[in-house]
């Protein structure tokens, strides 16, 4: 953790939108590879390519701005922006001359002779570098950050509403390590926006110095977990990878999601009711009404989405009666179907818990 002594040194410089609207824009940066760095580059596009090791600490700190980048060029069919791990990936970064990290290449249309790049790395300078160099005019992406952004005025409104369970970062702008996490802490946030229990927040503790005095903050990144049941905050102590984080909130939560947000092959699932789907399997036809009428009972105790989940268990139980034993199978493969192609988030997660849940019918 980094300490308030280099506090002043950094104040001037920072900006508290760089934790509030980073956004998640891995995806669009191709990763290259020994395999296909020369399918992609040196071909009939333009490519600015990071040479990086993961353990680089100026990577880590060139990585939202790097991401940036690729999102506002995805669209750009005239530009690729690259990276290459040169751990994984030693003799391409070697062929060209990389003996740093970060190190920043441009490779012009049809050529795969690079020009080094040597200006600042912020997205504004990388953006009109590239322009130049390729010939566009793209401007940089803003996508709305799914990181809550926490002040004075609605700190207690958020964190402490019992109805959720809010994970809270308080960092401070000038702060290397918070830089670093900032771009996988938004993956946290984007993973869980649709849970409506679930808040992943932030909050500048070097300007609200009395939330952080308050909860015992005495370095940066300092992670605290504010569940539904314990509004006076627990220390989080887990990994800062993205998987240590989707994997502690679900144990906390009880969500069933995955680093991309969506929905696990657990969700929706229910104990009390998977036994009682068994016996309705092995039950004869005059037998299954009786024991749909104990998944009755059993789903009138349920709450909250457990409820919810129930009325699906119900329907896929009289589906099954009315239509015979393979409905299951047949309406699997269906929704199957359906979540291979491009549907919205929300209609995904409603396919899905359909499709876990006919799962222990058939």
């Amino acid at each position: 953790m980094e300490k308030n002594n280099y506090k002043q040194i950094w104040a001037a410089f920072a900006t508290v939108a760089l934790f509030a609207a980073v956004s998640v824009f891995a995806d669009d940066v191709v990763i290259l590879t020994e395999d296909n760095f020369e399918k992609e580059i040196g071909q009939d596009r333009g490519a600015l390519v990071e040479f990086y090791a993961p353990w680089c600490g100026h990577c880590k700190k060139l990585a939202p701005e790097y991401e940036k980048l690729g999102a506002s060029f995805k669209k750009a069919k005239s530009i690729l922006i690259g990276k290459v791990d040169c751990d994984e990936h030693k003799s391409v970064c070697s062929k060209y001359g990389v003996s740093g990290y970060p190190t920043l290449q441009w490779f012009p249309k049809g050529s795969l002779e690079p020009k080094k790049y040597e200006g600042p790395r912020t997205a504004e300078a990388l953006t009109e570098f590239v322009n130049n160099e390729g010939g566009t005019s793209v401007k940089i992406a803003t996508v709305p950050s799914n990181v809550v952004v926490l002040t004075a005025d609605n700190f207690e409104e958020v964190v402490l509403d019992k109805s959720k369970d809010v994970l809270v970062e308080f960092y401070a702008p000038w702060c290397g390590h918070c830089k670093s996490l900032a771009p996988t802490y938004e993956k946290v946030a984007t993973a869980f926006k649709l849970e409506e229990g679930v808040v992943i927040a932030n909050l500048d503790a070097d300007k609200y110095k009395d939330f952080g005095e308050k909860y015992g903050v005495s370095g940066f990144p300092t992670l605290k977990f504010f569940p539904k049941g314990n509004k006076d905050g627990e220390d989080y102590e887990g990994g800062r990878d993205l998987e240590d984080f989707v994997t502690f909130i679900n144990e906390k939560s009880g969500t069933s999601r995955d680093g991309k947000g969506q929905l696990t092959s657990t969700a929706g699932i229910i104990e009390s009711l998977d036994s009682l789907v068994k016996e309705f399997i092995a039950a004869g036809q005059d037998e299954k009404k009786a024991v749909f009428s104990k998944i009755e009972e059993e789903v009138e105790k349920l709450e909250g989405s457990a409820a919810r989940y129930g009325k699906i268990y119900l329907k896929s139980a009289k589906n099954c009666m009315e239509k015979g034993s393979d409905y299951a199978k047949k309406e699997i493969e269906r929704l199957q179907r359906i979540l291979d192609k491009a549907i919205s988030p929300v209609k995904a997660d409603e396919f899905t818990l359909k499709k876990n849940i006919l799962s222990t019918f058939a």
